[in-house]
């Protein structure tokens, strides 16, 4: 471990993919390179055709960008302040933590037992001040995913009282991920929005590329006020996203490799008999026994950075699939930390 310490941190917190991103998406940089002198143009429309025909939705219903924290502002704001924004508690809070400037209130809803979205007690907290519901599946920070006819059925009713905002940021983790979307109550008019990101299997990061799938006026709404417009998109964004969405062969790439970490975790955890998630995302959830804060700092210690704290959940620890032997190297540095089993 010594050996360790001067070497570059390695970074399993934030659920980014380190596989990288497709090799079509690279050279599609590279070879727009020359045009960064001139605005974004077609790229927006070919874009957008492209995601057209892969969710089978309308143009006019795509709205390009990671939008979830303006989408959290403007609908706080619509309708003036008082409105309540239902989601599962501990959850990823881009969303939700954007809309107190507006005067929105957030009300969490904690996981079920099996750590996943609790579709009852969602449905049972919606009001008449209730402005959305926002669900991530699979679920952040547990990577659990709901039953498929049940969840789709459940955001179908829900709709019907309030806007449902479904973050699908995981979701192309699964191998069966078409069958799973909620993308066709959004095509079918449904109160529906879904929102996905070329952050995680895509491997573009640091582009900062995603798009939602959203009921027309809403889209309306916000392309109307320069939301997913030319000026606030990256031309090298857009262009490695396209080629990215043309080479699903990648991406079943990278998912086969990450669901052979994920389960080498998973073996590590029923050998030391802890007790973890039933995660399909790029990281996993687990019960290490022992102070979050306290097993965070040792691992720092040993150049390996993990998932911050969760509410309530003070000794789990969320830590991304790396490369593998990264993960190797945390792998062996936590089973060193877990408590002895009986």
């Amino acid at each position: 471990m010594a050996e360790l310490e001067s070497q570059h941190p390695i970074q399993l917190a934030l659920n980014e993919n380190p596989f990288g991103p497709s090799p079509a998406a690279v050279a599609a940089i590279r070879a727009d390179l020359s045009g960064l002198a001139r605005y974004t143009g077609r790229e927006v429309e070919d874009l957008t055709a492209a995601i057209a025909a892969h969710d089978n939705v309308p143009p006019d219903q795509i709205v390009l960008g990671e939008n979830l924290n303006v989408l959290g502002l403007y609908l706080s704001a619509h309708g003036g302040p008082g409105g309540a924004f239902i989601t599962s508690e501990p959850g990823y809070t881009a969303l939700v933590d954007a809309v107190a400037p507006a005067g929105g209130t957030v009300i969490g809803v904690p996981l079920n037992h099996q750590l996943e979205n609790d579709l009852p007690a969602i449905s049972a907290a919606v009001d008449d001040r209730t402005r959305a519901v926002y669900l991530v599946n699979p679920h952040n920070p547990s990577g659990t995913v709901s039953e498929t006819t049940h969840f789709i059925e459940a955001v179908r009713e829900l709709s019907t009282r309030a806007l449902v905002i479904v973050d699908e940021a995981y979701l192309e983790f699964l191998p069966d991920f078409a069958a799973r979307t909620v993308a066709p109550p959004v095509r079918d008019g449904a109160n529906v929005a879904v929102f996905r990101t070329f952050s995680k299997i895509h491997g573009l990061a640091s582009l900062a590329i995603g798009y939602t799938l959203a009921p027309k006026p809403l889209a309306a709404s916000l392309k109307q006020i320069g939301i997913g417009a030319f000026f606030g998109l990256s031309r090298l964004s857009l262009v490695a996203a396209l080629a990215s969405l043309h080479d699903p062969s990648h991406l079943d790439a990278v998912r086969a490799k990450v669901a052979a970490e994920r389960e080498a975790w998973h073996a590590l955890l029923r050998t030391r008999k802890r007790r973890f998630s039933a995660s399909k995302a790029n990281f996993v959830f687990f019960d290490c026994g022992r102070p979050h804060a306290e097993v965070a700092a040792a691992l720092a210690a040993r150049g390996i950075l993990i998932g911050r704290a969760q509410p309530h959940f003070d000794t789990w620890l969320r830590i991304s699939i790396g490369l593998p032997d990264d993960n190797a190297i945390a792998r062996q540095a936590v089973a060193e930390l877990l408590p002895a089993t009986s």
